[in-house]
């Protein structure tokens, strides 16, 4: 087998691996997908003939896009002056390690992107990689652009942030799904007003392949744009838990088939993640409520 051909296969074998990485790093599903492609793209220009750890080696390359992709994002708050908003995390992802689970208690899904979006790219890195994937502090060391006692450090500084951090709470909760109820009612009854007083003027619709197949627009940004897309959109919605948050799902006779992901800033919607990939839609775990 030629070694291309080897490598797209292995690289296919880790890519849920590879995703669940990137988007405890960014929160955010369609930075992630963009994560592990532009990862493909760099491992596919690569000689890998003497890595002993090919699944290691994929993971580290992964963890520098990550970090290039948070060096940026933080660039561009600073200048913006503006908050980002993560994505509710996915579950069924890869374990925890039981360690850890002591710290993070049941700090899970969004609630834990909250608190790692206030951590350092670097931090943030270290943490994810080591506390959530068991990665060696040496392997991380050369991605962050420390030693190892000083990743090691990086780590345990995040590491308190978390175990400090109370957020998730079922009030939280509670007024996540008001929101997203809010806004389902007001799509189904066209109430083109309501549906804007409930978007951040910032906000953005992502839809993921499949979803573009079904006729979403790859992206909409704006709230006028997104009001505009989702007015009477959402009639057939139900109800739903998805990815261990308050969302929406498409599931006519009770198959789901396309997921609303939602992004929260304070008490508007942020962003809406249209998700139909099956394979997704099975690692999101949906849950319907009703309907």
């Amino acid at each position: 087998m030629h070694e291309s051909q080897w490598l797209a296969e292995r690289f296919e074998a880790d890519r849920t691996h590879l995703r669940s990485v990137a988007y405890r790093m960014l929160g955010s599903m369609s930075e992630a997908e963009d994560a592990v492609q532009e990862a493909w793209l760099r491992l596919s220009r690569s000689g890998v003939a003497e890595v002993e750890n090919l699944s290691g080696w994929m993971t580290t390359v992964v963890a520098r896009v990550c970090l290039d992709l948070l060096r940026s994002r933080r660039s561009r708050r600073e200048e913006a002056f503006a908050d980002y908003a993560p994505e509710p995390l996915a579950a069924g992802q890869a374990a925890i390690d039981p360690e850890q689970e002591v710290v993070l208690g049941d700090l899970v899904g969004l609630a834990l992107l909250v608190v790692l979006e206030k951590l350092t790219p670097a931090e943030r890195v270290a943490f994810v990689l080591h506390d959530m994937f068991g990665v060696p502090f040496e392997e991380i060391a050369p991605v962050v652009e420390r030693t190892s006692d000083a990743t090691r450090q990086l780590a345990s500084r995040a590491r308190r942030r978390v175990r400090g951090a109370t957020v998730g709470s079922e009030a939280d909760l509670a007024r996540q799904r008001e929101i997203v109820d809010a806004f389902r009612a007001a799509t189904r009854e066209g109430d083109l007003d309501r549906i804007l007083s409930l978007l951040d003027p910032e906000a953005v619709v992502r839809a993921d392949a499949t979803a573009v197949g079904l006729g979403a627009a790859p992206e909409t940004r704006g709230a006028h744009a997104v009001a505009a897309f989702f007015k009477g959109r959402a009639r057939g919605a139900e109800r739903a838990v998805v990815g261990g948050a308050p969302g929406m799902v498409w599931a006519p006779a009770g198959q789901p088939r396309v997921a609303f992901l939602f992004t929260l800033a304070g008490d508007r919607v942020a962003g809406i993640d249209l998700v139909a990939d099956p394979a997704h839609l099975e690692e999101l775990a949906v849950e319907i409520l009703d309907g």
